[in-house]
C-alpha cells in the first residue's frame, strides 16, 4: 500500500529560504514567520497522511454511485469531508468578513499540495467550491455575496463550473445551453453540460453551478456567452435550503482515473438561475474560476508525481535486484537495493527536481496572485496571466511523465493495483486536459499572453531572469553550475519569441505549430530560475551556517542535476520551434 508524508521542510525551504515571504511588502505576509506556517503545514499534513490518504484507494475502488437522483460518495468521505470543514482547512483564504480566515493564497496554495497529493479526487469537491467563492466575490452583487458566501466558504454548500457541453469542447461559443429571462428578474436555464467535476454528492446541504449560457438574443460565438447561479435547492429568503431547482444528473461519467470524484453530465431543464454580473460577460466572471483553477491543476500535476516519488523511493531502498557494478553495496544479502543503480538514480533524479523546482514555481505564482489581489499590483498581475498556461500545461505534462516514471521504478509491481502507483498515472492524466486541454494552453500562451500589453510581460520576465544573474554573479561555482545554464536557456527563450516575430506574421502556422514547444521551453526556463534562486539559498544557507548541512547540500546537487540534465532540452525545442510550420503541416489530412 502506498504512503504519504508531508515534504513540510521542503514547503518551508520554499516559502522561506527562498521567497521570503515575511519580507515581502504585500498586506497579510508580514504574519507568515515560519513558526506559523510550519504549524499550519505540519498539521494539513498530518491530516493528509492519516486521514485523506487512506481514503485515496478508497474513492478509486469503490467510485461514486447514481441512487436516485443523488450521487452516493465513497466510504468514509463524507465524514472526512466533515472534518475537514469543521477544521477550516475549506476557509484559510476566504475573507473575514464571510467567516473565513483571511489567510494569502499561498498559505492556501501549500496546504492545497498535501490534499491534492494525499488525495486528488477528494480534494476536488472543496478546490470547485473555493473557484465558485472566487467568482462571486469577484463580480456577485452584494446580495449574492451575503448569500453564497458564507455557506461557500464553508463548505457548507459546494460549487461548481459548467462550461463544456456534449457537441462543444474548447469552443464554449457553440453552445447551446439558453437563458430565458423571467418577469422576477430570474432566469429559465435548459440544457446539458457535461463533464462536470463534483457536480453532485452527499457531501454538502446544497450545490452551487455556476453555469454558462446564452440569453435569448445574445450575440453569436463567446462574446454572447453569460454566467448563471444556478442552485441545486432554490434559496429561500431567510438562506436556508429550499425545493429542489429543475437540475438533475444524466449520469456519472465512467473516467480512467479520479473514481472518488463525482463527473456528471447535468441537465437543466428550466432551472432557476440568477446573472453573475453582466450579461454578455460570462467569460470575464468564469476566468476568475479558471485562471484559479489552471494554477490549482498545475499543482495537481506536480503533486501527483510527487507523492508517486515518494513512493518509488521507499520501493528503490527496498527492493533488491541486482549488484552495485562497482562493488556489492549488501553483503548479507541476496542483491543490492535498486537504489545503487545509475538508471535508477536517473530516473528518481529527473522526478525530484522536477518536483522541487515546480512547488517553487507554483508557489512564487501564488505569491504573484497575492500581490496582484491583496497589493494592488499590476504588473505581478500582467505577469502571473503570461504564466498562468506555463503552469497548468508544462507542470500537467510533467506531472504525467513522471507519475509513469515512478511507476516504472516499481517494475512489474507498479503495473498491479495493490501497491497503488497506477492511480497516481491515472488520476494524473485528467489535469493535462481540463480546465483547458493542454495544446490550448499552448495556443493562449503564444497566440495571446506573448503579445499581451505590447509584449510588457513577457519582456519583464527577460529582464528578471538578467537581473537575478547579474545581482548573483561573482561565485565561480555557483556560477558554472546555475548562472551559466539558466543564461543559455533564457538565450534560447528569448530567440524561439524572436523567431515568432519575424515568422508568425507571414505564416500564423509557423507559430502555431511551434506553440507547444515554446510552452515547454518556457516552462523549463521557470523551473531553472527557480533552480538557480533555490540553489543560491541554499549556498547562503550553508555559508551563514545551517545546522542540517545534508538538506542544504542535497539542495544544491539536485539543482545542479536540473541544470545539466534537464535545461538543455531548452536546445531541442528551440530546433524544433525554428524548423516552421512546414514539417508539421506538409501532409494533407486523407494522408494521416
Amino acid at each position: 500500500m502506498p504512503s504519504y508524508t508531508a515534504p513540510v521542510k521542503d514547503m518551508q525551504f520554499v516559502l522561506h529560504d527562498v521567497l521570503n515571504i515575511a519580507g515581502q511588502d504585500i498586506p497579510g505576509y508580514s504574519d507568515l514567520d515560519a513558526d506559523f506556517t510550519n504549524a499550519i503545514l505540519e498539521e494539513a499534513g498530518k491530516i493528509a497522511s492519516e486521514v485523506l490518504q487512506p481514503l485515496n484507494v478508497v474513492g478509486d475502488t469503490e467510485g461514486c454511485v447514481l441512487e436516485n437522483g443523488i450521487v452516493r460518495t465513497p466510504t468514509g468521505f463524507r465524514e472526512a469531508f466533515n472534518q475537514m470543514r469543521d477544521g477550516g482547512w475549506t476557509a484559510l483564504d476566504a475573507q473575514e468578513a464571510y467567516g473565513g480566515q483571511g489567510l494569502p493564497y499561498l498559505i492556501h496554495t501549500a496546504v492545497n499540495e498535501s490534499f491534492v497529493s494525499a488525495n486528488m479526487a477528494f480534494n476536488m469537491y472543496m478546490g470547485l467550491t473555493h473557484g465558485a467563492y472566487s467568482a462571486i466575490a469577484a463580480h456577485g452583487s452584494d446580495e449574492q455575496k451575503q448569500t453564497y458566501l458564507p455557506k461557500l466558504a464553508s463548505c457548507e454548500w459546494t460549487g461548481t463550473m459548467n462550461l463544456t457541453e456534449p457537441h462543444a469542447g474548447t469552443d464554449l461559443g457553440m453552445m447551446r445551453t439558453k437563458a430565458e429571462p423571467q418577469d422576477d428578474g430570474s432566469y429559465a436555464i435548459t440544457g446539458q453540460k457535461i463533464f462536470i467535476s463534483a457536480g453532485d454528492h452527499d457531501l454538502a446541504d446544497n450545490i452551487i453551478h455556476l453555469v454558462l449560457a446564452k440569453i435569448s438574443g445574445a450575440p453569436d460565438g463567446i462574446k454572447g456567452v453569460s454566467l448563471f447561479i444556478v442552485p441545486k435547492l432554490l434559496v429561500n429568503q431567510d438562506g436556508s435550503s429550499g425545493p429542489r431547482n429543475g437540475v438533475s444528473v444524466g449520469k456519472i461519467e465512467e473516467k480512467m482515473g479520479i473514481h472518488g470524484n463525482s463527473t456528471c453530465v447535468m441537465n437543466y431543464d428550466g432551472a432557476t438561475g440568477y446573472l453573475l454580473s453582466e450579461a454578455h460577460k460570462g467569460m470575464r466572471a468564469m476566468f476568475t474560476m479558471m485562471n484559479e483553477a489552471r494554477l490549482g491543476v498545475g499543482l495537481q500535476g506536480y503533486a501527483q508525481a510527487a507523492v508517486a516519488y515518494e513512493n518509488a523511493v521507499d520501493y528503490a531502498n527496498d527492493r533488491l535486484q541486482g549488484r552495485d557494478v562497482t562493488g556489492v553495496k549488501n553483503p548479507d544479502g541476496p542483491a543490492d537495493p535498486l537504489i545503487v543503480h545509475p538508471d535508477i538514480r536517473r530516473n528518481l533524479m529527473d522526478q525530484k527536481s522536477f518536483v522541487e523546482g515546480a512547488r517553487a514555481f507554483t508557489y512564487w505564482g501564488a505569491q504573484l496572485i497575492d500581490a496582484a489581489h491583496r497589493a494592488g499590483d499590476a504588473d505581478a498581475d500582467g505577469l502571473i496571466s503570461l504564466l498562468t498556461p506555463i503552469i497548468k500545461g508544462f507542470q500537467t505534462d510533467k506531472g504525467f511523465e513522471y507519475a509513469t516514471a515512478a511507476q516504472q521504478v516499481n517494475g512489474g509491481h507498479g503495473y498491479i493495483e495493490e501497491w497503488g502507483m497506477s492511480q497516481y498515472a491515472r488520476d494524473a492524466r485528467i489535469a493535462m486536459i481540463y480546465e483547458g486541454a493542454n495544446g490550448v494552453q499552448a495556443l493562449d500562451l503564444v497566440g495571446r499572453k506573448l503579445a499581451q500589453d505590447g509584449g510588457k510581460h513577457v519582456m519583464a520576465f527577460f529582464e528578471i531572469v538578467k537581473g537575478f544573474i547579474k545581482d548573483n554573479s561573482g561565485n565561480a561555482e555557483y556560477e558554472q553550475a546555475f548562472l551559466t545554464p539558466l543564461k543559455n536557456a533564457s538565450k534560447d527563450l528569448q530567440a524561439a519569441a524572436m523567431f515568432f516575430m519575424q515568422n508568425g506574421m507571414k505564416n500564423p502556422n509557423n507559430a502555431l505549430a511551434g506553440s507547444y514547444d515554446f510552452m515547454h521551453l518556457f516552462g523549463h526556463v521557470c523551473l531553472g530560475l527557480m533552480w538557480a534562486r533555490m540553489g543560491k539559498a541554499a549556498m547562503d544557507a550553508l555559508d551563514d551556517g545551517a545546522s542540517d548541512r545534508a538538506f542544504y547540500e542535497t539542495k544544491i546537487a539536485t539543482g545542479k542535476y536540473y541544470m545539466s540534465r534537464q535545461l538543455p532540452a531548452t536546445a531541442m525545442h528551440l530546433a524544433r520551434i525554428e524548423s516552421g510550420a512546414e514539417p508539421v503541416m506538409a501532409l494533407r489530412a486523407a494522408n494521416f
